[in-house]
Protein backbone atom coordinates (compact mmCIF):
# COMPACT_ATOMS: atom_id res chain seq x y z
CA UNK A 1 0.00 0.00 0.00
CA UNK A 2 1.74 3.37 -1.10
CA UNK A 3 1.90 6.22 1.65
CA UNK A 4 2.10 9.75 1.69
CA UNK A 5 2.75 12.86 3.89
CA UNK A 6 -0.52 14.50 1.99
CA UNK A 7 -3.35 13.08 0.00
CA UNK A 8 -5.31 15.51 -2.28
CA UNK A 9 -8.87 14.37 -3.83
CA UNK A 10 -9.60 16.32 -6.60
CA UNK A 11 -7.07 17.99 -8.91
CA UNK A 12 -8.70 21.28 -9.69
CA UNK A 13 -7.89 24.48 -8.75
CA UNK A 14 -7.94 24.20 -4.83
CA UNK A 15 -6.38 20.62 -5.19
CA UNK A 16 -3.56 21.32 -7.26
CA UNK A 17 -3.01 24.79 -4.97
CA UNK A 18 -2.44 21.84 -2.14
CA UNK A 19 -0.52 20.05 -3.99
CA UNK A 20 2.15 22.68 -4.96
CA UNK A 21 2.20 24.10 -1.52
CA UNK A 22 3.09 20.47 -0.20
CA UNK A 23 5.47 19.82 -2.63
CA UNK A 24 6.96 23.34 -1.51
CA UNK A 25 6.93 22.62 2.39
CA UNK A 26 8.89 19.11 1.59
CA UNK A 27 5.58 17.18 1.97
CA UNK A 28 4.78 13.81 -0.02
CA UNK A 29 2.08 14.24 -1.24
CA UNK A 30 -0.38 12.89 -4.28
CA UNK A 31 -3.49 14.65 -6.04
CA UNK A 32 -6.17 12.34 -7.15
CA UNK A 33 -8.24 13.46 -10.21
CA UNK A 34 -11.65 11.24 -11.92
CA UNK A 35 -11.04 13.46 -14.94
CA UNK A 36 -13.37 14.24 -17.70
CA UNK A 37 -12.42 15.47 -21.05
CA UNK A 38 -13.24 18.74 -22.89
CA UNK A 39 -13.68 19.39 -26.62
CA UNK A 40 -10.45 21.70 -26.12
CA UNK A 41 -8.08 19.80 -24.60
CA UNK A 42 -6.50 16.54 -25.94
CA UNK A 43 -6.03 14.87 -22.36
CA UNK A 44 -7.96 14.20 -18.99
CA UNK A 45 -8.22 17.23 -16.98
CA UNK A 46 -10.48 18.61 -13.92
CA UNK A 47 -13.59 19.59 -14.42
CA UNK A 48 -12.48 23.15 -15.95
CA UNK A 49 -15.69 24.75 -16.55
CA UNK A 50 -16.41 28.05 -15.56
CA UNK A 51 -17.35 31.70 -16.89
CA UNK A 52 -13.41 32.37 -15.84
CA UNK A 53 -12.85 36.20 -15.35
CA UNK A 54 -10.83 37.20 -12.69
CA UNK A 55 -11.33 40.75 -10.91
CA UNK A 56 -7.82 43.28 -9.72
CA UNK A 57 -7.99 42.57 -6.41
CA UNK A 58 -9.21 38.81 -6.77
CA UNK A 59 -5.55 37.79 -7.74
CA UNK A 60 -4.30 39.21 -4.57
CA UNK A 61 -7.06 37.09 -2.47
CA UNK A 62 -5.40 34.13 -4.54
CA UNK A 63 -1.89 35.34 -3.71
CA UNK A 64 -0.38 34.97 -6.80
CA UNK A 65 2.06 37.76 -9.29
CA UNK A 66 0.34 38.23 -12.16
CA UNK A 67 2.97 38.94 -13.83
CA UNK A 68 4.05 35.43 -13.88
CA UNK A 69 0.16 34.44 -15.35
CA UNK A 70 1.04 33.08 -18.88
CA UNK A 71 0.34 35.23 -22.00
CA UNK A 72 -1.12 31.95 -23.46
CA UNK A 73 -3.59 31.51 -20.15
CA UNK A 74 -5.39 35.54 -20.47
CA UNK A 75 -8.06 36.19 -22.67
CA UNK A 76 -9.11 39.59 -22.63
CA UNK A 77 -7.75 42.99 -20.49
CA UNK A 78 -11.16 44.44 -19.01
CA UNK A 79 -11.86 47.70 -18.05
CA UNK A 80 -15.59 47.90 -17.05
CA UNK A 81 -18.31 45.70 -15.96
CA UNK A 82 -21.87 46.68 -16.96
CA UNK A 83 -24.88 45.97 -14.56
CA UNK A 84 -28.20 45.39 -16.87
CA UNK A 85 -31.47 45.84 -15.55
CA UNK A 86 -34.86 45.18 -16.99
CA UNK A 87 -34.74 49.55 -17.69
CA UNK A 88 -31.97 50.25 -16.12
CA UNK A 89 -28.20 49.75 -16.10
CA UNK A 90 -25.14 51.22 -14.44
CA UNK A 91 -21.02 50.33 -15.71
CA UNK A 92 -18.21 50.58 -13.69
CA UNK A 93 -14.85 51.20 -14.62
CA UNK A 94 -12.97 49.77 -10.85
CA UNK A 95 -13.81 47.80 -8.17
CA UNK A 96 -12.96 50.48 -5.54
CA UNK A 97 -10.89 47.92 -3.71
CA UNK A 98 -6.59 47.65 -3.44
CA UNK A 99 -4.89 45.74 -5.79
CA UNK A 100 -1.76 45.20 -7.32
CA UNK A 101 -3.15 44.53 -11.14
CA UNK A 102 -3.12 47.86 -12.67
CA UNK A 103 -6.35 46.92 -14.74
CA UNK A 104 -10.04 45.94 -13.59
CA UNK A 105 -9.23 42.25 -14.03
CA UNK A 106 -9.01 39.94 -17.18
CA UNK A 107 -11.15 36.94 -18.72
CA UNK A 108 -8.82 33.53 -19.03
CA UNK A 109 -9.18 30.00 -20.46
CA UNK A 110 -10.05 27.81 -17.17
CA UNK A 111 -8.66 24.96 -18.81
CA UNK A 112 -5.12 26.83 -19.77
CA UNK A 113 -5.02 28.19 -16.16
CA UNK A 114 -5.70 24.41 -14.42
CA UNK A 115 -2.84 22.74 -16.24
CA UNK A 116 -0.57 25.70 -15.85
CA UNK A 117 -1.23 24.90 -11.98
CA UNK A 118 -0.66 21.79 -13.36
CA UNK A 119 2.72 21.92 -14.21
CA UNK A 120 3.52 23.99 -11.22
CA UNK A 121 2.12 21.29 -8.83
CA UNK A 122 4.32 18.73 -10.74
CA UNK A 123 7.14 20.75 -10.32
CA UNK A 124 7.49 20.82 -7.09
CA UNK A 125 7.62 17.27 -6.57
CA UNK A 126 4.00 15.97 -5.70
CA UNK A 127 2.37 13.68 -7.98
CA UNK A 128 -0.33 14.12 -10.32
CA UNK A 129 -2.45 11.35 -10.78
CA UNK A 130 -5.74 11.88 -13.32
CA UNK A 131 -8.19 9.61 -14.04
CA UNK A 132 -8.44 7.81 -10.63
CA UNK A 133 -11.17 7.51 -8.94
CA UNK A 134 -12.12 7.35 -5.53
CA UNK A 135 -14.79 5.61 -3.59
CA UNK A 136 -14.51 6.82 -0.27
CA UNK A 137 -11.84 7.89 3.04
CA UNK A 138 -12.15 6.20 5.97
CA UNK A 139 -10.33 7.40 9.02
CA UNK A 140 -8.79 5.68 12.07
CA UNK A 141 -7.55 8.21 14.48
CA UNK A 142 -5.34 6.37 16.25
CA UNK A 143 -3.27 5.57 13.23
CA UNK A 144 0.10 7.39 12.15
CA UNK A 145 -1.13 6.84 8.45
CA UNK A 146 -4.85 7.75 9.85
CA UNK A 147 -6.66 8.10 6.34
CA UNK A 148 -7.21 5.25 3.74
CA UNK A 149 -8.40 5.83 0.39
CA UNK A 150 -10.20 3.21 -1.35
CA UNK A 151 -10.02 3.67 -5.24
CA UNK A 152 -12.24 2.60 -7.57
CA UNK A 153 -9.23 0.66 -9.43
CA UNK A 154 -8.75 -1.63 -6.31
CA UNK A 155 -5.97 -0.44 -4.80
CA UNK A 156 -5.88 2.29 -1.37
CA UNK A 157 -3.52 4.93 -0.20
CA UNK A 158 -2.84 5.93 3.26
CA UNK A 159 -2.23 9.34 4.28
CA UNK A 160 -1.57 10.79 7.23
CA UNK A 161 -3.44 13.84 6.24
CA UNK A 162 -6.18 14.60 4.06
CA UNK A 163 -7.51 17.35 1.65
CA UNK A 164 -10.52 17.28 0.48
CA UNK A 165 -11.13 19.64 -2.68
CA UNK A 166 -13.73 17.53 -5.05
CA UNK A 167 -15.65 21.18 -5.70
CA UNK A 168 -19.24 21.65 -5.52
CA UNK A 169 -20.68 18.09 -6.43
CA UNK A 170 -18.51 16.88 -3.01
CA UNK A 171 -18.54 13.28 -3.90
CA UNK A 172 -16.05 11.88 -1.46
CA UNK A 173 -15.86 14.81 1.22
CA UNK A 174 -19.57 14.43 2.28
CA UNK A 175 -19.01 10.77 3.41
CA UNK A 176 -15.85 11.61 4.73
CA UNK A 177 -17.04 14.50 6.85
CA UNK A 178 -20.29 12.68 7.79
CA UNK A 179 -17.92 10.33 10.19
CA UNK A 180 -17.25 13.16 12.43
CA UNK A 181 -21.08 14.36 12.39
CA UNK A 182 -23.71 14.04 15.38
CA UNK A 183 -25.82 10.80 14.87
CA UNK A 184 -28.76 12.22 12.98
CA UNK A 185 -26.86 15.03 10.99
CA UNK A 186 -25.15 14.50 7.85
CA UNK A 187 -22.76 17.83 6.28
CA UNK A 188 -25.33 17.49 3.13
CA UNK A 189 -28.26 19.11 4.97
CA UNK A 190 -25.90 22.28 5.09
CA UNK A 191 -24.11 21.90 1.88
CA UNK A 192 -26.40 20.07 -0.54
CA UNK A 193 -29.87 21.39 0.31
CA UNK A 194 -32.07 21.81 -3.34
CA UNK A 195 -33.08 24.80 -2.48
CA UNK A 196 -30.01 27.05 -2.25
CA UNK A 197 -28.05 25.00 -5.42
CA UNK A 198 -27.72 26.47 -8.52
CA UNK A 199 -26.99 25.09 -11.90
CA UNK A 200 -24.76 27.02 -14.49
CA UNK A 201 -25.07 26.99 -17.85
CA UNK A 202 -23.07 28.83 -20.68
CA UNK A 203 -22.33 28.15 -24.35
CA UNK A 204 -18.96 30.02 -26.86
CA UNK A 205 -20.87 31.99 -29.39
CA UNK A 206 -18.86 33.64 -32.24
CA UNK A 207 -20.28 37.59 -31.98
CA UNK A 208 -20.12 39.94 -35.35
CA UNK A 209 -17.01 42.35 -34.54
CA UNK A 210 -19.22 45.29 -35.01
CA UNK A 211 -20.95 44.47 -31.64
CA UNK A 212 -18.21 42.03 -29.61
CA UNK A 213 -17.11 44.42 -26.71
CA UNK A 214 -13.53 42.92 -25.99
CA UNK A 215 -12.79 44.24 -22.67
CA UNK A 216 -16.07 44.80 -20.98
CA UNK A 217 -18.37 41.84 -18.73
CA UNK A 218 -22.24 42.30 -19.04
CA UNK A 219 -24.72 41.01 -16.37
CA UNK A 220 -28.39 40.93 -16.30
CA UNK A 221 -29.99 40.71 -13.35
CA UNK A 222 -33.92 40.89 -12.45
CA UNK A 223 -34.73 39.30 -16.22
CA UNK A 224 -35.00 35.59 -15.05
CA UNK A 225 -36.63 34.38 -12.03
CA UNK A 226 -34.64 33.25 -8.85
CA UNK A 227 -32.99 33.75 -6.70
CA UNK A 228 -29.18 35.25 -7.58
CA UNK A 229 -30.13 33.88 -11.36
CA UNK A 230 -28.46 36.35 -13.93
CA UNK A 231 -27.15 35.69 -17.26
CA UNK A 232 -24.05 36.86 -18.07
CA UNK A 233 -21.41 37.58 -21.32
CA UNK A 234 -17.53 37.33 -20.88
CA UNK A 235 -15.30 38.20 -23.64
CA UNK A 236 -12.74 35.44 -24.75
CA UNK A 237 -9.99 35.61 -27.88
CA UNK A 238 -10.97 36.94 -31.30
CA UNK A 239 -14.76 37.68 -31.40
CA UNK A 240 -15.62 34.72 -29.06
CA UNK A 241 -17.78 35.23 -25.93
CA UNK A 242 -19.29 32.69 -23.21
CA UNK A 243 -22.92 33.82 -23.55
CA UNK A 244 -24.40 32.08 -19.81
CA UNK A 245 -26.41 32.54 -16.57
CA UNK A 246 -26.79 31.13 -13.25
CA UNK A 247 -30.50 29.38 -12.65
CA UNK A 248 -31.94 27.82 -9.32
CA UNK A 249 -32.34 24.43 -9.62
CA UNK A 250 -35.97 22.77 -9.19
CA UNK A 251 -37.41 25.99 -9.81
CA UNK A 252 -41.03 26.38 -11.59
CA UNK A 253 -43.42 28.55 -13.08
CA UNK A 254 -45.67 28.20 -10.23
CA UNK A 255 -43.20 29.85 -7.82
CA UNK A 256 -42.80 32.97 -9.45
CA UNK A 257 -44.57 35.48 -8.60
CA UNK A 258 -45.40 38.22 -10.97
CA UNK A 259 -43.92 35.97 -14.30
CA UNK A 260 -45.26 39.02 -16.54
CA UNK A 261 -42.50 41.27 -15.36
CA UNK A 262 -39.81 39.72 -16.48
CA UNK A 263 -37.91 40.04 -19.93
CA UNK A 264 -36.92 36.45 -20.81
CA UNK A 265 -40.71 35.04 -19.77
CA UNK A 266 -43.06 34.61 -22.63
CA UNK A 267 -46.92 34.80 -21.51
CA UNK A 268 -47.13 31.90 -24.03
CA UNK A 269 -44.54 29.52 -21.61
CA UNK A 270 -46.08 26.77 -19.99
CA UNK A 271 -42.79 26.36 -17.81
CA UNK A 272 -39.38 27.61 -17.08
CA UNK A 273 -37.29 27.73 -20.13
CA UNK A 274 -34.29 25.25 -20.48
CA UNK A 275 -31.60 27.50 -19.79
CA UNK A 276 -30.25 27.30 -23.39
CA UNK A 277 -33.39 28.69 -24.47
CA UNK A 278 -33.07 31.23 -22.05
CA UNK A 279 -29.85 32.49 -23.50
CA UNK A 280 -31.42 33.17 -27.08
CA UNK A 281 -34.37 34.99 -25.71
CA UNK A 282 -31.57 37.21 -24.22
CA UNK A 283 -29.37 37.45 -27.90
CA UNK A 284 -32.79 37.32 -28.98
CA UNK A 285 -33.53 40.67 -26.88
CA UNK A 286 -29.93 42.35 -27.25
CA UNK A 287 -29.40 42.02 -31.06
CA UNK A 288 -32.41 40.30 -32.77
CA UNK A 289 -33.42 43.46 -34.44
CA UNK A 290 -30.54 44.04 -36.85
CA UNK A 291 -29.23 39.76 -36.59
CA UNK A 292 -30.04 36.38 -37.14
CA UNK A 293 -29.08 34.64 -33.73
CA UNK A 294 -27.99 31.05 -35.24
CA UNK A 295 -26.52 32.64 -38.11
CA UNK A 296 -25.02 35.42 -36.85
CA UNK A 297 -23.99 34.22 -33.38
CA UNK A 298 -22.77 30.39 -33.95
CA UNK A 299 -22.26 28.18 -31.30
CA UNK A 300 -18.04 27.67 -31.71
CA UNK A 301 -18.31 23.56 -31.65
CA UNK A 302 -14.80 22.99 -30.47
CA UNK A 303 -14.52 24.91 -27.56
CA UNK A 304 -16.34 24.07 -23.75
CA UNK A 305 -17.08 20.88 -22.16
CA UNK A 306 -19.55 19.75 -25.43
CA UNK A 307 -19.66 20.87 -28.75
CA UNK A 308 -19.78 24.68 -27.52
CA UNK A 309 -21.15 23.98 -24.18
CA UNK A 310 -20.97 23.52 -20.61
CA UNK A 311 -22.73 22.86 -17.73
CA UNK A 312 -21.28 22.82 -14.41
CA UNK A 313 -22.87 23.19 -10.52
CA UNK A 314 -22.88 26.64 -8.64
CA UNK A 315 -22.80 26.11 -4.63
CA UNK A 316 -25.09 28.93 -3.01
CA UNK A 317 -24.20 28.23 0.55
CA UNK A 318 -21.93 29.38 3.76
CA UNK A 319 -18.75 27.29 4.14
CA UNK A 320 -17.71 25.30 6.66
CA UNK A 321 -15.26 24.31 9.18
CA UNK A 322 -13.18 21.68 8.66
CA UNK A 323 -12.64 18.64 11.27
CA UNK A 324 -8.98 19.76 11.67
CA UNK A 325 -8.44 17.53 14.66
CA UNK A 326 -9.14 14.70 12.32
CA UNK A 327 -6.25 16.01 9.94
CA UNK A 328 -8.86 16.94 7.30
CA UNK A 329 -9.25 20.21 5.67
CA UNK A 330 -11.55 20.91 2.97
CA UNK A 331 -11.09 23.75 0.66
CA UNK A 332 -12.45 25.45 -2.28
CA UNK A 333 -15.86 24.67 -3.62
CA UNK A 334 -16.16 21.27 -1.63
CA UNK A 335 -16.11 23.33 1.72
CA UNK A 336 -19.20 26.05 -0.24
CA UNK A 337 -16.48 28.89 -1.07
CA UNK A 338 -18.23 29.62 -3.92
CA UNK A 339 -21.72 31.84 -4.50
CA UNK A 340 -24.20 31.80 -7.20
CA UNK A 341 -24.21 35.21 -6.57
CA UNK A 342 -20.88 36.34 -7.05
CA UNK A 343 -20.41 33.18 -9.65
CA UNK A 344 -16.35 32.95 -9.11
CA UNK A 345 -14.81 30.96 -7.23
CA UNK A 346 -11.34 30.51 -8.59
CA UNK A 347 -9.55 32.94 -6.47
CA UNK A 348 -10.85 32.06 -3.15
CA UNK A 349 -10.42 28.11 -4.02
CA UNK A 350 -6.72 28.45 -4.82
CA UNK A 351 -5.94 30.58 -1.21
CA UNK A 352 -7.83 28.16 0.54
CA UNK A 353 -5.96 25.43 -1.42
CA UNK A 354 -2.62 26.78 -0.58
CA UNK A 355 -3.26 27.13 3.23
CA UNK A 356 -4.36 23.43 2.94
CA UNK A 357 -1.31 22.11 1.44
CA UNK A 358 1.25 24.03 3.60
CA UNK A 359 -0.43 23.65 6.94
CA UNK A 360 -0.93 20.16 6.14
CA UNK A 361 2.78 19.89 5.33
CA UNK A 362 3.95 21.76 8.15
CA UNK A 363 2.24 19.89 10.38
CA UNK A 364 -0.03 22.69 11.28
CA UNK A 365 -3.54 21.73 10.14
CA UNK A 366 -5.25 22.49 13.27
CA UNK A 367 -4.67 25.72 12.49
CA UNK A 368 -6.30 25.90 8.89
CA UNK A 369 -10.21 27.12 9.94
CA UNK A 370 -8.50 30.39 11.69
CA UNK A 371 -5.96 30.70 8.48
CA UNK A 372 -8.72 30.90 5.89
CA UNK A 373 -10.91 32.75 7.66
CA UNK A 374 -8.23 35.29 7.73
CA UNK A 375 -7.14 35.13 4.40
CA UNK A 376 -10.69 35.18 2.29
CA UNK A 377 -13.08 35.47 5.07
CA UNK A 378 -13.61 39.10 4.22
CA UNK A 379 -14.41 38.17 1.04
CA UNK A 380 -17.03 35.82 1.59
CA UNK A 381 -18.78 38.13 4.18
CA UNK A 382 -19.29 40.62 1.22
CA UNK A 383 -20.65 38.05 -1.05
CA UNK A 384 -22.87 36.48 2.02
CA UNK A 385 -23.86 39.73 2.94
CA UNK A 386 -24.89 41.08 -0.61
CA UNK A 387 -26.96 37.43 -1.33
CA UNK A 388 -28.59 38.00 1.49
CA UNK A 389 -29.73 41.43 0.58
CA UNK A 390 -31.16 40.65 -2.92
CA UNK A 391 -32.30 37.25 -2.39
CA UNK A 392 -35.56 38.39 -2.46
CA UNK A 393 -34.91 41.16 -5.57
CA UNK A 394 -37.29 41.31 -8.29
CA UNK A 395 -37.39 43.17 -11.65
CA UNK A 396 -38.31 46.37 -10.06
CA UNK A 397 -35.71 46.35 -6.95
CA UNK A 398 -32.85 45.93 -9.69
CA UNK A 399 -33.85 48.68 -11.74
CA UNK A 400 -34.14 50.90 -8.59
CA UNK A 401 -30.56 49.80 -7.50
CA UNK A 402 -28.85 50.06 -10.82
CA UNK A 403 -30.52 53.72 -11.53
CA UNK A 404 -29.24 54.89 -8.25
CA UNK A 405 -25.64 53.58 -8.56
CA UNK A 406 -25.68 55.16 -11.96
CA UNK A 407 -26.26 57.93 -10.70
CA UNK A 408 -23.43 58.02 -7.93
CA UNK A 409 -20.63 56.73 -9.50
CA UNK A 410 -18.14 58.93 -10.15
CA UNK A 411 -17.71 60.40 -13.67
CA UNK A 412 -14.61 57.75 -14.07
CA UNK A 413 -16.91 55.37 -13.37
CA UNK A 414 -14.17 54.11 -10.79
CA UNK A 415 -16.16 54.17 -7.66
CA UNK A 416 -19.25 55.64 -5.92
CA UNK A 417 -19.25 58.80 -4.46
CA UNK A 418 -19.92 57.44 -0.72
CA UNK A 419 -21.27 60.54 1.11
CA UNK A 420 -23.99 60.36 -1.50
CA UNK A 421 -24.49 57.27 -1.58
CA UNK A 422 -24.84 57.37 2.11
CA UNK A 423 -26.88 60.20 2.89
CA UNK A 424 -29.83 59.45 -0.19
CA UNK A 425 -32.65 57.69 1.20
CA UNK A 426 -32.22 55.02 -0.98
CA UNK A 427 -28.89 54.83 -0.63
CA UNK A 428 -28.86 55.12 3.15
CA UNK A 429 -31.75 51.92 3.15
CA UNK A 430 -28.80 49.89 0.85
CA UNK A 431 -25.73 50.67 3.29
CA UNK A 432 -27.88 50.26 6.11
CA UNK A 433 -28.96 46.72 5.14
CA UNK A 434 -26.01 45.29 3.61
CA UNK A 435 -24.28 46.45 7.97
CA UNK A 436 -27.20 44.93 9.33
CA UNK A 437 -26.35 41.60 7.07
CA UNK A 438 -22.62 41.62 7.88
CA UNK A 439 -24.00 42.30 11.67
CA UNK A 440 -26.09 39.10 11.57
CA UNK A 441 -23.27 37.38 11.26
CA UNK A 442 -20.92 38.92 13.67
CA UNK A 443 -20.82 35.83 15.43
CA UNK A 444 -19.42 33.79 12.79
CA UNK A 445 -20.69 32.81 9.00
CA UNK A 446 -19.48 28.73 8.43
CA UNK A 447 -22.67 26.59 8.78
CA UNK A 448 -20.65 23.83 10.75
CA UNK A 449 -17.95 25.26 12.92
CA UNK A 450 -15.31 23.17 13.50
CA UNK A 451 -16.87 22.73 17.41
CA UNK A 452 -19.43 20.93 15.86
CA UNK A 453 -17.46 17.98 14.79
CA UNK A 454 -17.75 14.82 17.40
CA UNK A 455 -14.22 12.94 16.92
Amino acid sequence: MERFDVAIVGGGPAGMAAGEQAGTHGASAVVLEQGVPREDREFLGPDSTDAAGMLDYWVDIMDEDYREIPDHVVLQELDGVDFVGPNESANLRGTGIDSSYPEMGFTFNRARMDDWFRERVEDMGTEYRVGVGVKRAETDLDAEYRHTLRLADGEDIEAKYLVLADGPQRRVTLGTLDQFMPEGSSVSDYLSPPTANHIAYQEYREFPEEVFEKSLLKFWWGVIPGETAYPWVFPNDGTVARVGLTMPIGMTLDDVENPESYALLRSDDEGLPRAGEFIRRLLEREYGDEYDIETDFPLVEDRGKSKGTETYPISSTRPIDSPVEAGIAVAGGAMGTTSAFHEGGYHVAVRSGKIAGELAATDDIESYNAEWKDAIGQELLRNIAFADIVAEYGPDDWDRTFSMVDNLLGEDGKGLNRSSFSSGVRGAKLVARYKKAKFGYRKGYVQVAESDYVY
